[in-house]
């Protein structure tokens, strides 16, 4: 039985999707034969994209929607695409979190990702405006009755605020906790990022929060699966100017990396050939 075979529905709809995005469109024979999978699970899965809206059927296949800038999906339709570029991305970041800081979580799959590695890094003190993320940290937390508290666990601060589409809380409420607070190194997940624009995202209230996320912290690392470079959202919340380095997996093509080394002071293309140089002449950092 071949790998493609192995896979989780989600996980072979997120190869599916990067596969229309990267083409611009498929057909159904093409990839029944690159899944090894059967033409009516292939269209199965054509059709649960197709409601998430990320892209549209037409005859023998399907293709990719064009989003607006304003288009912003929510938390689980997210949470299934790129699976193991986040978890390739979170493993990297987490290897920058050091014992006993103060940690910024902003919202989104890959930050969720992140926080399931940050549970096992000791006396952190983790500021989130991410219901899930927190969520994360409680459970890993929750002792049994009458166990005592794991040693070193997190101290959580979950910021208040309205509530977003991708389970985030946002605006005044969460813009004056952040604004109080300074951190030693935010991990930030964006919609797009592109070198015009910089950090963006399609929700207005959430950019200025993020604006707040990114002035509070000594250190900010962004967390950027392949496909976000060169989208574009309605708000830009910081430049690349204001980033001190980029964590991205390894579908990110070279012109695209060398563009972004000549940016930021560190680009961690996770999943790389761990052997390959620390530092090469592309300015990048692999991590395998």
């Amino acid at each position: 039985m071949s790998d493609h075979q192995n896979l989780l529905a989600e996980q072979r709809r997120a190869l599916i999707l990067d596969e229309v995005r990267r083409r611009g469109g498929v057909r159904v024979n093409e990839l029944t034969r690159r899944l090894n999978v059967s033409d009516m699970t292939v269209r199965r899965d054509l059709d649960a994209l197709a409601r998430q809206g990320v892209v549209e059927k037409v005859h023998g296949g399907a293709v990719p929607v064009a989003e607006a800038t304003t288009h912003e999906p929510g938390f689980e339709a997210k949470s299934a695409l790129e699976l193991s570029a986040k978890e390739d991305i979170a493993r990297a970041a987490a290897e920058m979190a050091v014992r006993g800081s103060a940690i910024a979580l902003a919202g989104g799959t890959t930050a969720y990702a992140l926080a399931q590695r940050l549970v096992d890094v000791p006396d952190l003190t983790i500021v989130t405006n991410s219901v899930r993320v927190a969520e994360v940290f409680h459970t890993a937390q929750r002792a049994a009755p009458g166990t005592p508290a794991r040693p070193g666990a997190a101290t959580v601060v979950l910021t208040g605020g309205v509530r977003t589409p991708s389970d985030t809380l946002v605006g005044p409420v969460a813009d004056a906790a952040i604004r109080s607070l300074r951190f030693d190194v935010l991990f930030i997940g964006v919609h797009g990022i592109s070198a015009e624009a910089g950090l963006s995202t399609p929700n207005l209230a959430e950019a200025e929060t993020n604006r707040h996320f990114v002035r509070s912290a000594r250190r900010v690392v962004a967390l950027a699966d392949h496909t976000k470079w060169g989208t574009v959202g309605l708000s830009s919340f910081a430049t690349l100017d204001e980033v001190d380095a980029l964590v991205t997996d390894a579908g990110l093509p070279a012109t695209a990396r060398a563009e972004i080394a000549e940016r930021l002071p560190e680009l961690v293309v996770a999943g790389a050939n761990p052997g390959s140089p620390g530092r090469g002449a592309d300015g990048f950092r692999p991590v395998g």
